[in-house]
């Protein structure tokens, strides 16, 4: 990496409100007062689940896997489609959108490694102590494992 490179800042995107609320809130207090200079280069990822490798139940003559695949490409490509308007709509037009297979928490801090970012933004969902504990949290796993800054946004409650 060039030494008059821009830092890297990565922001984790996924369908929720919390997430594009983090987007939007990033892009107005990093990117937008300083256009059309921006401090950093942006990375947009957004992790695609992988389809479960087994379902619950068959469908004869029937792909279940396949359809599940089909609805979460659908789903990612809508996410990136939105984070790319809401870019737009900020100004921000060279911001690098890409969708990754595989679990949230390891594919934000893959792509903390592989850009070498200086910064890692994810939204919080709220969640509290026991569905944290059955969900998980992306929010959480990030701030302990990722090998850089990671600043947590949370949408303020009506």
């Amino acid at each position: 990496m060039a030494a008059t490179a821009k830092p890297v800042m990565v922001v984790g995107v996924d369908d929720s409100e919390q997430s594009f609320f983090a987007l939007e809130w990033t892009l107005d207090h990093f990117f937008v007062s300083s256009a059309p200079h921006h401090p950093f280069e942006l990375i947009i990822v957004n992790s695609k689940p992988t389809p479960p490798s087994s379902i619950g139940f068959a469908v004869p003559g029937v792909e279940v896997l396949s359809h599940v695949d089909v609805d979460l490409k659908n789903i990612a490509a809508r996410v990136i489609e939105r984070a790319r308007e809401i870019c737009l709509s900020k100004s921000v037009n060279d911001a690098t959108l890409e969708i990754v297979e595989g679990d949230a928490r390891n594919i934000l801090c893959d792509a903390v490694e592989r850009y070498h970012a200086t910064i890692l933004v994810v939204g919080s969902h709220g969640y509290g102590a026991i569905k944290r504990a059955v969900l998980g949290s992306v929010s959480d796993y990030v701030t302990h494992h990722a090998h850089c800054t990671v600043m947590v946004v949370k949408k303020p409650k009506a």
